[in-house]
């Protein structure tokens, strides 16, 4: 961000940052636990991983305390989630919610959102995939409801210059994903206006993507394996343009809040180069083309629900403990050259598995290990998303807080990412629970607005 800045390509973000309190956040953890999906629980809870025990993308939900917004709605606020990850969120709600599209188990509030939250949904998780699963249907009323709720006509024209750009090069459909983010702009500044809410979130994933995928385009000195002259000529930039297009959603958000709002921007994370794969040729991922071969072919039955996430990772659920316990055996059997293919965790009746192979592997490699001992070709089951996995996740994240009435001051010294949300509640006078072991931050304490 700093360097990004000081170049000239991020003017909102720079405007933002020089008028703020300037915090540098801490996870608190080591990888595994370090992924965005835990660590954004804690900011929406203020208790450590140890304490929430969330471990998985999708299973928000289950957080046995209230979030943020439910504390504040509860103190008789109206609240805006729209697009926060791995949430949970008390029915009815005073205001609307938007999950973030990664999530199960959660879905939007009002129903009015459900059309366009199924759309962002199914572009996001197959987002690497050939063919979203979307039908004319699923499309028409998705239109509808842009329509009638907040579509701009600069969105209209990004989409349009970006179809003619990736019809007329062959290139490029890798930006799609910032003109989701337009959409989702485009949504939140409708339910802003509307709503007026005292408190609201606006969250996207799409650079930190460009960042896992395309640091080694950024920066290849720190890697092994060097990005070809063809990737460099189409992905060389792909970070910073991921921040500069942020950099003009944020000139619209903080242009459409009041003058009195505190505007508070936080990452949670950041990330660095990810070197650890470079000796077997860099990290890759596999997911399903679609999942009901792979189950067929692992002679799964019963599965209720598919519900893929992040990268190569997918939620199977079941009717019954039984019927898990039967799907979580035949899909650890799973053998490819000898070794095991898939990551398998049970927790009742619900298996949470994926790929575990992140390594290159030849196309004429074949999946063994069915019920009848059969085998099949990987790739008839699978496909390989092109990218290497290049960028990795880094405990330290930004947390800025513009605050009318306060003068801008960078803090030296390091904060949990548990004193998020003490501080929070702080700015609507609400003492923290008692199971918070954060500390509100003084310098965003008792303001009326955020």
């Amino acid at each position: 961000m700093d360097t990004f800045i000081n170049q000239g390509y991020l003017p909102n973000f720079k405007r933002l940052r020089d008028t703020s309190q300037v915090f540098t956040t801490v996870a608190e953890e080591v990888a595994p636990n370090l992924d965005p999906w835990i660590q954004w629980v804690t900011v929406h809870s203020g208790l450590s991983f140890d304490q929430h025990g969330i471990h998985h993308l999708g299973d928000g939900h289950k957080l046995a305390v209230k979030s943020l917004w439910d504390m504040i709605a509860a103190d008789g606020k109206t609240v805006w989630v729209c697009g926060s990850m791995n949430i949970k969120f008390d029915r009815p709600l005073r205001g609307a919610v938007v999950p973030d599209p990664w999530t199960v188990g959660t879905i939007p509030f009002p129903d009015e959102l459900a059309a366009y939250y199924l759309f962002v949904q199914r572009n996001v998780q197959e987002y690497t995939n050939d063919r979203v699963p979307l039908s004319k249907g699923d499309y028409a009323r998705f239109l509808k409801f842009m329509v009638t709720h907040g579509l701009s006509m600069h969105t209209v024209s990004s989409i349009l210059k970006q179809l003619a750009s990736e019809r007329r090069t062959g290139k490029g459909r890798w930006k799609r994903a910032t003109i989701l983010d337009k959409l989702q702009r485009d949504v939140f500044l409708h339910y802003f206006k509307k709503l007026r809410p005292e408190f609201s979130t606006f969250f996207l994933n799409s650079t930190a993507h460009f960042q896992h995928a395309h640091w080694r385009n950024m920066d290849p000195e720190p890697f092994k394996i060097k990005p070809t002259d063809t990737d460099q000529a189409e992905y060389q930039n792909a970070v910073r343009y991921g921040y500069e297009e942020m950099d003009h959603l944020l000139g619209d958000i903080v242009a459409a809040a009041p003058a009195n709002a505190v505007v508070v921007l936080a990452t949670a994370l950041s990330q660095q180069p990810c070197l650890i794969y470079e000796d077997i040729g860099g990290k890759t991922f596999y997911r399903p083309r679609t999942f009901e071969p792979l189950l067929e072919f692992a002679g799964i039955r019963g599965c209720q629900k598919v519900e893929p996430v992040m990268s190569e990772q997918f939620h199977l659920r079941f009717a019954s403990e039984s019927d898990a316990a039967a799907a979580a055996e035949r899909l650890g059997a799973l053998r490819i050259e000898g070794r095991d293919a898939m990551h398998v965790e049970r927790r009742g009746a619900n298996v949470f598995s994926g790929c575990k192979v992140f390594s290159q592997l030849d196309h004429a490699v074949m999946l063994e290990g069915g019920p009848t001992q059969t085998s099949i070709p990987f790739f008839r089951l699978f496909y390989q998303v092109e990218s290497l996995k290049s960028g990795m996740h880094h405990p330290d994240g930004i947390l800025w807080m513009r605050i009318p009435g306060r003068a801008p001051t960078v803090h030296r010294d390091k904060v949990s990412l548990r004193d998020v949300a003490p501080t929070i509640l702080s700015m609507f006078g609400i003492e923290k629970p008692e199971y918070m072991t954060g500390t509100a931050l003084a310098a965003g304490a008792q303001m009326v607005r955020a």
